[in-house]
């Protein structure tokens, strides 16, 4: 079967050349296109300067008026897992809320999970399936997962039983132990209908309150690049019902001096409306490079006609951590990257998506290690789009082969 992959490019974005594998997203690396400094003060002039909130208590504040607030977690970027990490462990919030739904879980194992986070006997070594075992690979190497389920199993602990937080898992079921032959539509197609199918089911009906740590294409209010969005589904029955925070760190308005800056005089961490603002009026594109499109394993690049929207379109508001250029990149963890069995079911795994090279090399993953700083990806070149190509016709070949 052939399929048009028409991936957003800001969750790719966001994984650096070590999370290159991290979903099924290494088909759209393409350069970021960056603001100049006139650009910016052009743009300025489409909306309103932002102001800027404490960003925990300005977070909290949404929960009086949704029912549902989302962000962005375990994408590449250190700084914002350590913001979630700290939000979580805010009383305040803690009283907010009844449930954190995850992009980085398996929804097979979600009785597993609820016994974990409830404080039974679980072994890690089980409870571990629930993030290294999605159909994304970056949930598979994330570092933050480690610590966010154990965190929240922790914390609960210390709640009344009342108030304790559950956990769900958005992805969908897949047993990875008996998959031999999935291909990657199968796999990649239904994503966020499982999403909206878990919010409808496990929050919005039964009147709870989530925080939902997605990727900010399963949480636009509008389509782009032909995807459905988790939120654009459940919110036909739910209207008006989640706020959408967007992160910053794409968009970097470069400057000769950090002192020069348009951020330099912003603190950190703040939250900033969408509408109305010049953030808000800034289109798609300036956010994220145009997607891949990958069909009958020729691989173009474009950005679809109309899809370019104004972010306030798509988004409520954007968490700003600090000068993008002084990002911190999210790293592997040493016991997975030295996990040689681990790594080559990784591969395994890669090769029924469509190919190896999703997987990083040991080379790969030591250049991450010595470069902290979140950069920007460069422009892939032709052979690069050829070796996808070439992955792309070796999976369908072995598939035809298959009885």
């Amino acid at each position: 079967m052939n399929h048009t992959i028409r991936r957003p490019a800001i969750d790719r974005y966001l994984l650096r050349p070590i999370r290159l594998f991290g979903t099924v997203l290494i088909l759209l690396l393409t350069e970021m296109p960056m603001f100049g400094q006139n650009e910016a003060i052009q743009q300025k002039s489409n909306g309103e300067e932002p102001a800027l909130q404490p960003a925990i208590p300005a977070i909290i504040a949404a929960f009086d008026t949704y029912e549902v607030v989302g962000m962005s977690e375990a994408h590449g970027l250190q700084d914002a897992d350590d913001f979630i990490l700290t939000l979580i462990r805010t009383p305040k919030f803690l009283d907010k809320i009844n449930d954190i739904v995850v992009e980085c879980g398996n929804s097979l194992y979600q009785p597993v999970l609820d016994r974990y986070i409830a404080g039974e006997d679980v072994p890690f070594s089980d409870v571990s399936k629930v993030w290294r075992n999605t159909t994304q690979f970056m949930c598979s190497t994330s570092g933050f997962f480690e610590q966010f389920f154990p965190l929240v199993r922790a914390i609960n602990q210390k709640l009344s039983p009342g108030k304790r937080i559950r956990v769900l898992a958005g992805d969908p079921p897949v047993d990875w132990d008996n998959l031999k032959t999935q291909g990657f539509g199968d796999l990649r197609y239904g994503r966020d209908r499982n999403i909206a199918s878990v919010m409808e089911k496990e929050v919005l009906s039964k009147h709870r309150k989530a925080v939902m740590l997605f990727g900010y294409f399963h949480l636009m209010h509008a389509n782009v690049f032909d995807e459905i969005s988790a939120v654009s589904i459940y919110e036909k029955h739910y209207p008006n019902s989640t706020f959408v925070i967007a992160g910053l760190e794409s968009l970097d308005i470069q400057t000769p001096l950090l002192s020069t800056s348009p951020y330099a005089s912003w603190p950190a961490p703040a939250l900033l409306l969408a509408k109305g603002t010049w953030l808000g009026a800034i289109r798609l594109s300036h956010f994220t490079p145009p997607p891949y499109l990958m069909k009958d394993c020729v691989a173009t690049v474009g950005f679809p006609e109309g899809e370019d929207r104004q972010m306030e379109d798509v988004v409520d508001a954007f968490l700003y951590l600090g000068p993008p250029s002084l990002a911190l990149r999210e790293q592997i963890p040493a016991d997975i990257a030295l996990d040689s069995t681990y790594m080559a079911e990784l591969r395994r795994r890669a090769n029924l998506l469509g190919g190896a090279s999703m997987v990083p090399s040991d080379a790969q993953m030591v250049s991450a290690a010595e470069h902290p700083l979140l950069d920007f990806p460069k422009a892939p070149d032709n052979n690069f789009l050829r070796a996808l190509e070439k992955d792309c016709r070796e999976k369908k070949k072995r598939d035809s082969i298959i009885p």
